[in-house]
C-alpha cells in the first residue's frame, strides 16, 4: 500500500469539504484523532488519513454547572489538567490504551475517548463515556455538519445520536466537538486487600461486595502473575492473587466503610489489608491501562456477567496465566499464546448461554485481518447495522471495515 497522506483540516467547515471531497471521489478515510488507538478493530485500507487534532481546545467550561465542551481534537491531558484545578474529573475513568498498543501514553483525545466508548474500572458505579456526553457536532459521511444533544440532560423523543456514535469507531461520522458532563474528584481514596484459599472464593467475595450498602468504586481480581506486576508493594509482594475492592469520596466515610466492608466480608480463610490514597491511585490506574499484563502477546477483553465471569475463572486459568478480572469479574482481560491467535471461535464459544462478547483488542496486522476483532453480529442486528452505516455514511468512506468486514 502507498504511504498514506495525512490531512488535517483547522476547522469543521474544513473537514466537512474534505469529507465531501472523499464522498464524491469515493475516496476511503481513515478517521485519526492522535492515532492511539488505530490498533483498535480491523485494519483501514485507505490512501488517504483525516485527523481532527488541529479541532482542539476547551471552549466551554462551567465547574458550578459540571459540563464542558471541547473541540474532539483535545488531548485528553489538557482536559484532565483543566478539571484537576477545580478539584473534577472524568468519572467513567477513561482508560489509556497509548502502552497498551505499542505506542506512548498520554497521547489521547476526547474525542477518540469517545469514539471508542472508554471506561475504567469505575464503570460499574458511574456508568460508561456514552453516559456523560451530552452533545456533540460532527460531519458525517455526506459531508453534512450536524449537531445533536445540547448542556444538560433532557428527556426527549427520537434517536439519541449521541449514544448512537460514541463507540462508533468513527465509521459513522467524524466528531468535532463534544460536550460533557464531569464531577467533583474524591477527596480520598482507599483500596481493601482481600486473600483467600483460591479465585472464584475471591471473585465471589468482589461480588457479595457491589451489594454491600458500602458504595464501592472498584472490584478486581489481580491472579499472582499480575499481582507481582504491581508497583504498590503491598500489592507485588503478596506472592498471590488478589481482590482489590476501592472506596472513594471524604476520609472519614471512607475509614467507615473500609471497617464495615471488612465485617461484611470475613469469611473464613480471608484476610484483609488496606492502602492509602496514594497508593490506591497507582494501582487503580495499572487495572485501568492493563499495564499488569504482559504486552508481547495478543490481548482479549471479555465483556460478562459478574456470575459468568467466576464460572469461566478455571476456563481463562488454563487458556493463559496472563489474566486479569475487574468489574467484580463482568470484565475479564486474557493475554494469550501466539498459539492461540487464531482461536476467536473458541474463545468466543466459551461465552455460549452466558451472554457478553469478546473482542480482540491488541494483535498483529494480520491476526485483525484474518478474524473479527469485535464480536459477530447475528444477522438481524448486522442488517440493522448495514442501515445505519448507510444512512451516515452511504459511500463507505470513513474508516470501511474497521469493525465489520463490508461497512
Amino acid at each position: 500500500m502507498e504511504e498514506q497522506a495525512i490531512l488535517r483540516p483547522k476547522n469543521a467547515a474544513e473537514l466537512a469539504d474534505l469529507v465531501a471531497w472523499a464522498m464524491a471521489e469515493e475516496e476511503p478515510l481513515e478517521v485519526l484523532g492522535a492515532g492511539t488507538k488505530r490498533g483498535l478493530g480491523r485494519p483501514v485500507e485507505a490512501s488517504h488519513a483525516v485527523s481532527v487534532a488541529g479541532l482542539a481546545g476547551i471552549d466551554l467550561y462551567e465547574p458550578e454547572e459540571l459540563v464542558m465542551r471541547a473541540g474532539a481534537g483535545t488531548p485528553l491531558s489538557v482536559i484532565e489538567a483543566a478539571l484537576a484545578e477545580h478539584g473534577q474529573e472524568l468519572a467513567f475513568e477513561p482508560a489509556d490504551y497509548g502502552a497498551l498498543l505499542g505506542g506512548a501514553p498520554g497521547g489521547q483525545t476526547i474525542g477518540g475517548v469517545f469514539a471508542c466508548n472508554l471506561s475504567g474500572p469505575r464503570r460499574f458505579k458511574s456508568g460508561a463515556a456514552r453516559d456523560h456526553l451530552l452533545g456533540l457536532h460532527c460531519v458525517t459521511g455526506l459531508g453534512q455538519v450536524i449537531k445533536t444533544g445540547g448542556r444538560v440532560v433532557k428527556n426527549v423523543t427520537g434517536y439519541d445520536l449521541c449514544k448512537l456514535l460514541t463507540g462508533s469507531y468513527g465509521t459513522l461520522a467524524v466528531m468535532t466537538e463534544v460536550t460533557f458532563k464531569v464531577l467533583p474528584r474524591a477527596e480520598s481514596s482507599l483500596t481493601v486487600l482481600a486473600t483467600g484459599p483460591d479465585e472464584v472464593t475471591l471473585l465471589a467475595l468482589l461480588r457479595a461486595a457491589t451489594g454491600t450498602p458500602c458504595e464501592i468504586a472498584g472490584a478486581a481480581y489481580l491472579p499472582p502473575l499480575a499481582a507481582g506486576r504491581s508497583a504498590v508493594g503491598t500489592v507485588g509482594r503478596a506472592g498471590r492473587g488478589i481482590a482489590a475492592v476501592r472506596l472513594e469520596g471524604v476520609a472519614p466515610s471512607v475509614r467507615y466503610r473500609s471497617g464495615e466492608l471488612q465485617r461484611l466480608l470475613a469469611r473464613p480463610g480471608i484476610e484483609f489489608q488496606t492502602i492509602g490514597h496514594e497508593e490506591s491511585l497507582t494501582l487503580w490506574r495499572e487495572i485501568r491501562n492493563v499495564t499488569l499484563l504482559t504486552r508481547e502477546r495478543p490481548l482479549w477483553r471479555l465483556s460478562v456477567a459478574p456470575t459468568a465471569g467466576a464460572e469461566l475463572a478455571a476456563w481463562a486459568a488454563e487458556l493463559t496465566n496472563e489474566r486479569l478480572f475487574d468489574w467484580a469479574g463482568g470484565l475479564i482481560w486474557l493475554a494469550v499464546k501466539e498459539s492461540w491467535a487464531r482461536e476467536s471461535g473458541t474463545i468466543r464459544e466459551a461465552l455460549a448461554g452466558r451472554g457478553g462478547h469478546a473482542t480482540l483488542v491488541r494483535g498483529p496486522d494480520w491476526l485483525r485481518r484474518e478474524i473479527e476483532p469485535f464480536q459477530p453480529l447475528p444477522a438481524s442486528l448486522r442488517a440493522l447495522t448495514e442501515r445505519v452505516k448507510h444512512s451516515f455514511d452511504p459511500k463507505g468512506i470513513l474508516n470501511p471495515g474497521r469493525m465489520y468486514p463490508g461497512m
